[in-house]
């Protein structure tokens, strides 16, 4: 029963980014384009990502396992470091260089764009390298 809750969540997920033009470069691109043709749509679909967000995780803050069982483990805050300054400005520069954000091109993989499978596949090299220059302390 968990994978199948497990997948129908990632449809819903996938299925929202797919209605809500999360997963077209082109309209991404223009909601990142301020001093041009700028198009504020995906403000209305991020807002809404993050008001569900908010809810979501107040409500597991105050349990310990899933509706399934599961153990919930959210992360406490951690200062503002370095690495994460430096992972934030790397995600932003790929997000506005290419339109595509890790879900979205995961999602964009099923409508067979050929640029969300090198982007996925950047992402995936990405990770491995990290794995690699990351000691295990850290992970």
């Amino acid at each position: 029963m968990r994978r199948i809750s497990e997948f129908l969540v990632g449809l819903i997920f996938g299925s929202g980014l797919l209605l809500g033009g999360m997963t077209n470069p082109a309209k991404v691109i223009g909601f990142l384009d301020l001093t041009g043709n700028w198009d504020p749509s995906l403000a209305f679909v991020m807002g809404g990502a993050v008001v569900i967000g908010f809810f979501a995780f107040r409500m597991a803050k105050g349990r310990k396992q899933s509706l399934f069982g599961r153990v919930i483990l959210l992360n406490d805050l951690k200062p503002i470091d370095l690495k994460l300054i430096a992972g934030s400005v790397i995600f932003g520069v790929g997000w506005g260089l290419s339109g595509f954000c890790p879900g979205p091109a995961i999602a964009s993989l099923g409508t067979g764009e050929w640029k969300a499978g090198l982007f996925v596949a950047a992402m995936v090299i990405g990770m491995v390298m990290a794995g690699f220059l990351t000691p295990s302390a850290e992970r």
